[in-house]
């Protein structure tokens, strides 16, 4: 069947044909060089040069009528521009979108389809062009490495729905009824570019390599994430059994040794955080794994080892490394979750965390220096006092009253001096905002009003335990544990009339869930809550109310 091309849309002439295509080819070098140039203003200059000069020929090409002859190059110079320009931003942006979605328009416009198909989106207008694309073979492998650039775009936004149907248009009917993207993305077969086709960056072939790494790796995670551990296994497999990149490699090898441990199996899970120590310079991750797997044998030693060795990694500064101008694994994976094996926080985390375990196996030898590595953080209040909230419950495991009075009322001098943003600071991360958001904020101080209440408690000192008790409940309204350390102490003074006002608010609390019934300390401080925590409050809340119906029957 002939081609049809609108009336007055002939092709240009071969030489004007060959000199854009000699254009491209020329820009892609010039970014291949660019890249060999590692981190330097002189590589950045190349790199943005191409980029304007790829905007440029596009203008040009697109400029005119759209040919079927000159679609195969309009539509590689639209696959290297989007390349190029996605790798130095280091993400995907909306225009992108745009530049496909136009991409796709030129193709319809040579067969003089385009007015009946600019009202859909562009799901439907891939859905139209890649049926369209059968009566253009010359096409084809343009078009396919434009639709690899389009999922590596709905990868990185998680638009799985639209992913999904485009692979299956992609493969045909041999997947129509499949869902799995891996399987479709195992199964896509993007053609083979002709020998004198023009440069690119990147062919489609790869890209489907890049794809298949990156959505495994996401899924094997989101699949730990959630427990369900042999289809993570299985995903995370297949991410490492891929053209997977070292940095990559690290991290699948890390989430394996999570997997491995959480079914039952930590020799082979030791076995692939070895691999991820081995395999390159990330060592945050797989140490802070070590030390969950060594921690769930018992061997508190090498526990203790690991947690030393992550405070010491996270010391040193990574040494950036020139990113490929090319579309590469890393950019279609999203940050880290809090609650990914993959991320590990802070220096100053690790270094609270390894002095709480410390704390917890009896080994109190690294306060100091959590100190001043809590000083070195801008948010040093909360970091400090919390220290010395640990250090004060060291203090009470030792039988120091008042070591550990002086050590939580130097924690509370600090904490009430806290705000829970200091905008001349800066950002903090994700750990310190745990640490310094409001709700953290006003526990932690009621976590250490509550523990030198105990202390004042234990010393036969009621009053002052009182005056803590009534700030603690102050401080965080509706918390029970404050407020039952608060109802026992009234009752032991005496002071009945206050503590039946109480007793009759903690009846209500039970009934109904409160806002801040429950604590949201920082991980590492969880463990203050068993020496807190209040026992038997439901006995306590009993005793109560015999001891009022005997007054009432009295």
């Amino acid at each position: 069947m002939a081609h049809k091309t609108p009336l007055g849309s002939s092709a240009p002439p071969t030489s004007c044909l060959d000199l854009w295509r000699e254009k491209n080819d020329q820009l892609v070098r010039q970014a291949k060089v660019a890249q060999d140039l590692g981190l330097s203003l002189r590589r950045q200059q190349l790199a943005q040069d191409a980029l304007e000069g790829l905007r440029g020929l596009l203008h040009s090409l697109q400029g005119l009528p759209a040919a079927v002859s000159v679609l195969p190059l309009e539509l590689s110079v639209i696959c290297n521009f989007i390349t190029l320009r996605a790798s130095l931003a280091q993400g995907f942006t909306e225009d992108l979108a745009q530049d496909i979605q136009r991409g796709l328009e030129r193709v319809l416009e040579t067969q003089e389809q385009l007015e009946a198909r600019l009202e859909h989106g562009l799901r439907e207008l891939w859905d139209f062009v890649l049926h369209v694309s059968s009566l253009l073979p010359e096409v084809l492998p343009a078009l396919h490495h434009l639709a690899g650039l389009q999922a590596a775009l709905w990868l990185s936004t998680n638009h799985l729905g639209d992913l999904t149907f485009l692979l299956q248009t992609l493969n045909g009917s041999q997947c129509r009824a499949s869902e799995d993207l891996l399987l479709l993305l195992k199964t896509w077969r993007p053609p083979a570019e002709e020998s004198d086709a023009p440069l690119t960056l990147q062919d489609a072939r790869s890209l489907r390599d890049v794809l298949l790494t990156a959505f495994a790796h996401r899924q094997g995670l989101q699949e730990l994430i959630t427990g369900s551990l042999p289809r993570a296994l299985s995903s995370l497999h297949e991410a490492a059994s891929s053209l997977c990149p070292q940095t990559v490699l690290v991290q699948v090898y890390t989430a394996l040794g999570t997997c491995l441990r959480k079914m039952g199996s930590p020799q082979k899970a030791l076995l692939y955080l070895i691999a991820a120590l081995k395999g390159g310079s990330t060592w945050g991750p797989p140490l802070l794994e070590a030390s969950r797997l060594y921690r769930q044998l018992g061997n508190t030693a090498a526990e203790i080892e690991s947690l030393e060795l992550l405070v010491e990694a996270l010391s040193v500064s990574d040494i950036p490394e020139a990113p490929q101008l090319l579309i590469e694994v890393e950019l279609l994976l999203p940050r880290p979750d809090p609650a990914s094996p993959l991320h590990c926080g802070t220096q100053s985390q690790a270094k609270y965390l390894l002095a709480s375990r410390c704390l917890q196996t009896g080994r109190p030898r690294l306060w100091k220096d959590a100190r001043k590595g809590a000083r070195e953080s801008p948010h040093c209040s909360p970091w400090v006092s919390a220290t010395y909230l640990l250090q004060g419950q060291a203090w009470v495991q030792l039988g120091a009253r008042k070591e550990a009075i002086s050590e939580f009322s130097r924690c509370l001098e600090l904490l009430f001096r806290a705000t829970p943003k200091d905008k001349e600071q800066g950002p903090a991360s994700s750990c310190e905002q745990g640490c310094t958001s409001d709700v953290a904020l006003q526990q932690l101080r009621a976590a250490a009003l509550i523990s030198r209440g105990l202390e004042w408690v234990a010393s036969g000192q009621d009053t002052r335990a009182l005056q803590d008790f009534l700030l603690s409940v102050q401080v965080c309204p509706g918390n029970q544990d404050a407020s039952f350390h608060l109802l026992r102490t009234l009752r032991r003074l005496d002071r009945r009339d206050e503590a039946t006002a109480l007793w009759r608010r903690l009846e209500a609390q039970t009934e109904l869930p409160q806002e801040n019934a429950t604590w949201s300390l920082p991980l590492y401080l969880e463990t203050c809550l068993g020496w807190i925590r209040p026992p038997d409050c439901e006995t306590l809340l009993a005793e109560f109310r015999t001891s009022l119906l005997k007054t009432c029957d009295l």
